[in-house]
């Protein structure tokens, strides 16, 4: 019988290169849902049903990151090599993978938050979001086993998929 594997995280550039690639992808899903959401409600400009699309486009990433996280990984995880598991390493469930995505908007809501309170200029928010995302991109080097905090908040964490594949296996 074989030890069980160790469970390694990703690097840090490692892993947000998976985020930026994971961005890239979402175009895809979030076209598709806008142009079915636009179609299914006659939508004529773009101002119309606004926060119903917001709406929309939150259950919608919603289902697609609780259902891919549920079976381990993306495609841009794939890629890199990264798996969403639990804390204990054991696989994640439907619930704890929703109240990761849930948790998962702290790289948005807080220069969204000051958007709306302080009123903001579209290129200020940009700003602040990219200054935002590399702070709490940063603060996982202060977690024991540099995790993202919204996964140790979640009770997930992101492994190096490499190290579970079967030993006798080359990909």
């Amino acid at each position: 019988m074989s030890a069980p594997p160790v469970l390694s995280t990703p690097s840090l550039p490692r892993r947000m290169a998976c985020w930026l690639y994971e961005g890239m992808l979402l175009f895809g899903v979030v076209f598709i849902a806008g142009y079915l959401f636009g179609a299914l409600t006659q939508q004529r400009h773009a101002l119309q049903y606004r926060h119903e699309l917001q709406a929309f486009m939150f259950v919608v990433l919603g289902l697609y990151f609780t259902w891919f996280w549920h079976k381990g990984q993306t495609l841009a995880m794939q890629t890199w090599h990264i798996r969403l598991v639990a804390a204990d390493g054991g696989p994640v469930s439907q619930g704890r993978a929703l109240l990761r995505y849930v948790l998962a908007w702290v790289w948005f809501w807080p220069p969204l938050a000051l958007r709306a309170w302080l009123e903001l200029p579209v290129a200020e928010v940009l700003v602040l979001l990219g200054g935002w995302v590399a702070v709490w991109a940063l603060l996982a080097r202060f977690h024991p086993q540099r995790q993202f905090w919204h996964d140790a908040l979640a009770g997930t964490r992101l492994v190096d998929a490499r190290a579970l594949r079967p030993q006798g296996r080359r990909a």
